[in-house]
């Protein structure tokens, strides 16, 4: 028993190596990127294709089924782990690519930064707060327009206001 537990370790060592994890990381990426792409595609349905039109070739047997079964539920497995490798990676460079902005923008909530390691409840309450202020801002806009002391809105080709060199998102 000992000597499987010192295999095992010495296998979960190995894999914590910087060197495995960055190709890992690179195999991941290119992957993702080729079996997301068009090409992937068409192969994925000229195999279902050629697997459907062996159908009469072998009666449609049990055999014929499991072929195509059995590949998809492999191909399906590895696909769930290379997916959420990538995904992980981009949602990890988004964050530090807002965290950024977040720290360079005078007069932002620091406290945002780390704000993926918030409870749901905390989020649901920063998601009220900005509801808030965002009706605050609405509100505040409206009398300004009502009194005609703001100046009327354009909007870009792609609905968002432009007013005096500001560019903001706001409904059509």
């Amino acid at each position: 028993m000992a000597r499987n537990e010192n295999g095992l370790h010495s296998v979960m060592k190995q894999l914590r190596q910087p060197a495995i994890r960055e190709w890992f990381a690179r195999f991941s990426r290119v992957a993702a990127a080729a079996v997301g792409s068009y090409w992937a595609f068409i192969a994925a349905g000229a195999l279902v294709l050629i697997w459907a039109a062996a159908g009469p070739i072998f009666h449609f047997s049990d055999t014929w089924q499991l072929v195509i079964n059995t590949t998809s539920s492999i191909v399906t497995f590895l696909m769930v782990f290379l997916i959420q490798s990538t995904q992980n990676r981009d949602t990890k460079a988004i964050h530090l690519k807002l965290d950024e902005l977040i720290r360079a923008v005078e007069g932002a909530r620091n406290d945002l930064v780390l704000l993926e390691d918030m409870s749901e409840e905390g989020l649901d309450d920063l998601a009220s707060q900005f509801a808030q202020l965002r009706d605050r801002t609405c509100k505040a806009r409206e009398r300004k327009l009502a009194r005609g002391s703001a100046a009327p809105e354009s909007r870009d080709e792609f609905g968002r206001s432009v007013q005096a060199g500001n560019v903001g998102v706001t409904e059509k």
